[in-house]
């Protein structure tokens, strides 16, 4: 019976209510009187209680949420309680049955312990300077009647400064100067707009409408949204996608909903599993947030779009336009993706497993703090060299005309003719001397001393000399180029010392900097670490594949073994001809009464094995000449897959936005917390997963933290946000300005 009328309660209700009926909802009245009371859904009789009959009226406020017929806010304002008192109800009738809601003996269950001796004496021990906890245990009562002796505690129960925290200034309509708000309210029905959005009449999304209350879980993440306007990603996901197709759910909050998702530990899809959709819905100013089916769903819809590239650098120009003077170093490398899946994936060298894996390669471009800019999807097969040189335009699209940019990165992109390449595009050239290179005289070196943008000292043994290079490759076959080369004397592993060399474009710069600009290539590195673990950089966010191209051209594996072959040959003829010496010695030099005869038929059969691996090699050289070095994909592989590209573009470009506003917040840490530099990101995920108050108002929207877990974390989080009040940011969306508090400790005496 229950489910066949919450299924009719999905319908339009027809306005039946009996005469002198006070509506609850469209559909449902309540009838009371000195004999009792009558609910009446849809001109049905459903629910009765004699006067006096408790139960069966909770019974009835219960029912009616249960069923759907009204939400719990409304069956409270109608039976005179609160919505917490109809949960409770809810909790007891599941716990305990009908019986569950007869009411208990309301008031003490004896004589009060708190005499006006024991309060005296109580008041005597507080004024001589003990604790709750220490007057507690001399009187045998609780701490709560410890509180209570001593006024401390105000009307309805609770410590006066939790009644007084609670007091939020709200503004006009939803709660007064210095009122209470509820804890954990019904957010605004939304039903009708629901609605609306199922027939395609609401238009694209709902506007965010918010609730005063207290004690919100997840309200720590509207800390993120200042920075995140500072990142750009709302403004440039619509200057690129416009806006998605008419329906609750627009772009703005699904792209909100995925930066939550993944500043509060869950960054996949399947995360919203995890994190309650009401609780995250209450943030997002709607009924409840989307779930994985309608997040996949917007996502789908964005990837056909087929723009995902443009929302990358749409994002990389709001970063350096908002961040130009980390631009000066970019660093540039490639990280692979590792496909644990079932499909056949081209294999690649997985530098951290160090052995190849089916992965997907992508180029990511970070700024001289490690901060994401851009990434694109690598080509297969592709080396780093040839993923730098065709980033280029966009490097110089990204930092714009006449911006001296350094491009910086590992081994993986030696290449002098790259080299000539990027200085000829007007860029300058930092990375690793590659291959074997001559060692410096000892009396070049010099010890240097510099300091870091963070302050920090660092001491070199350097040399700086030039060198010249040889181009043996591409347009520029048979020039040279000449760098500058910057050596540096480290400890090698076996003992000793080693020289590695830096080569950089760079005249201006101390040989110090040119040293530790090169070493803070490792920012990225540990960008990738942090991402892998917190931001799912390596997930698969779609399982989509497409076939590969059939006609790409990739390594011929022939070629591998036809150059085993070759290193066979030549080891068999070095084993041949060693033998074939000994041989000739041992005759030549014979032992002392022995006799030796050294004809041409002995030369001749010493030196066959020796000119038959000769021979053997120059069939192996002409076998592998013949080899072509690359063949179409088709006729090796042709059930090769290529992931979905697309949908992880705009994943990556969502949690880079969101990294970038994790990795602000934490900045702003500095000089307001002692430890920032070790535990500025733990301190910052603890405040994001905080509960507190909302509550709008009078043109803005206040969010009043809960504290952390020590007084010394929220002392650092209450400047973080007067920093964050004063940026004046507003909530997507609205025009309701965003302002900040954190609630204090309270004294535990």
């Amino acid at each position: 019976m229950g489910w066949m009328m919450a299924g009719m309660l999905t319908q339009l209700p027809l306005p039946l209510l009996p005469a002198g009926a006070a509506e609850i909802a469209p559909g449902v009245g309540l009838v009371t009187g000195s004999g009792g009371g009558l609910v009446v859904v849809h001109g049905l009789a459903t629910f009765a209680w004699d006067a006096g009959d408790e139960a069966g009226r909770r019974l009835a406020a219960v029912q009616l949420v249960r069923l759907r017929a009204v939400s719990q806010a409304q069956a409270a304002a109608a039976f005179g309680v609160d919505p917490v008192t109809v949960w409770r109800w809810d909790q007891a009738l599941a716990a305990g049955g009908v019986a569950g809601l007869v009411p208990a003996r309301r008031g003490p269950k004896g004589a009060s312990k708190l005499t006006p001796e024991l309060a005296a004496r109580i008041a005597g021990l507080d004024a001589a300077g003990a604790t709750l906890r220490e007057i507690a245990a001399a009187t045998g009562v609780s701490t709560f009647s410890v509180r209570n002796a001593l006024g401390r505690v105000a009307a309805g129960g609770r410590p006066a400064a939790a009644a007084e925290s609670a007091g939020l200034a709200a503004g006009d309509d939803d709660a007064g100067q210095g009122a209470v708000v509820p804890v954990l309210p019904d957010p605004v029905p939304r039903d009708g707009e629901r609605a609306l959005a199922q027939w395609g009449l609401l238009g694209e999304g709902a506007v965010p409408v918010f609730t005063a209350g207290a004690r919100y879980p997840l309200a720590g993440l509207l800390l993120a949204l200042p920075a995140l306007e500072g990142a750009g990603l709302l403004d440039a996901a619509r200057e690129v996608y416009g806006r998605l197709r008419d329906g609750f759910y627009g772009l703005a909050a699904t792209l909100l909903t995925l930066v939550f998702l993944a500043l509060a530990g869950e960054p996949r899809a399947e995360g919203a599993t995890r994190v309650p959709p009401g609780a995250l819905g209450r943030v997002l100013g709607l009924d409840r947030a989307p779930e994985v089916k309608t997040i996949r769903r917007k996502l789908g819809e964005l990837a056909a779009a087929g723009q995902a590239a443009g929302l990358v650098m749409a994002l990389a120009r709001r970063h350096a336009a908002a961040r130009p003077d980390a631009l000066g170093f970019l660093y540039v490398d490639g990280h692979a993706r590792v496909y644990y899946g079932t499909r056949d994936v081209q294999k690649t060298h997985v530098a951290r497993l160090k052995f190849p894996a089916p992965a997907t390669m992508e180029t990511w471009v970070t700024d001289q703090l490690g901060d994401p800019v851009f990434m694109v999807v690598a080509e297969p097969s592709d080396s780093l060299a040839a993923e730098v040189r065709r980033l280029l335009p966009s490097l110089r699209q990204v930092a714009g005309q006449g911006r001296r940019v350094t491009v910086c990165f590992d081994r993986g992109g030696w290449s002098p003719s790259l080299f000539a390449g990027i200085t000829a595009a007007g860029f300058d050239v930092l990375t690793w001397r590659k291959g074997p290179a001559p060692d410096l005289p000892a009396g070049q070196f010099s010890t240097v001393t510099c300091t870091d943008d963070r302050g920090r000292a660092h001491e070199y043994e350097l040399a700086d000399t030039t060198v010249t290079l040889g181009i043996s490759d591409g347009p520029r076959k048979g020039q040279t180029v000449t760098l500058r080369q910057v050596t540096r004397l480290v400890p090698a592993r076996a003992g000793g010392t080693r020289q590695i060399h830096v080569l950089t474009s760079r005249d201006d710069l101390p040989p110090g900097e040119v040293c530790w600009r090169m070493t803070s290539r490792w920012r990225e590195e540990n960008y990738f670490r942090y991402a892998r673990t917190h931001f799912a950089l390596d997930a698969l966010d779609s399982y989509a594949a497409t076939p590969d191209d059939p006609d790409r051209m990739v390594p011929n594996p022939a070629k591998k073994t036809a150059a085993a072959r070759i290193r066979a040959a030549e080891q068999a003829i070095t084993a041949a001809e060693t033998a074939r010496d000994a041989a000739l010695l041992k005759l030549r030099s014979p032992a002392p009464g022995q006799a030796a005869y050294l004809t041409n038929q002995v030369i001749n059969a010493l030196d066959a094995p020796a000119e038959a691996a000769w021979r053997e090699l120059e069939q192996a050289g002409q076998a592998a000449a013949a080899i072509p070095a690359r063949v179409p994909l088709g006729e090796l592989a042709p059930d090769m897959a290529r992931l979905d590209a697309e949908t992880k573009q705009i994943t990556h470009a969502i949690r880079m936005a969101a990294y970038n506003a994790e990795t602000a917040l934490a900045r702003a840490l500095d000089g307001h917390y002692a430890r920032a530099g070790d535990e500025a990101y733990a301190l910052i995920r603890e405040a994001l997963t905080i509960s507190g108050d909302i509550c709008p108002g009078n043109g803005e929207l206040l969010i009043r933290l809960d504290p952390l877990t020590a007084p010394r974390r929220t002392q650092a989080l209450a400047a973080l946000c007067d920093q964050l009040s004063q940026a004046q940011a507003r909530y997507p969306g609205t025009d309701l300005v965003l302002r900040y508090e954190v609630k204090s400790h309270l004294s535990p005496a």
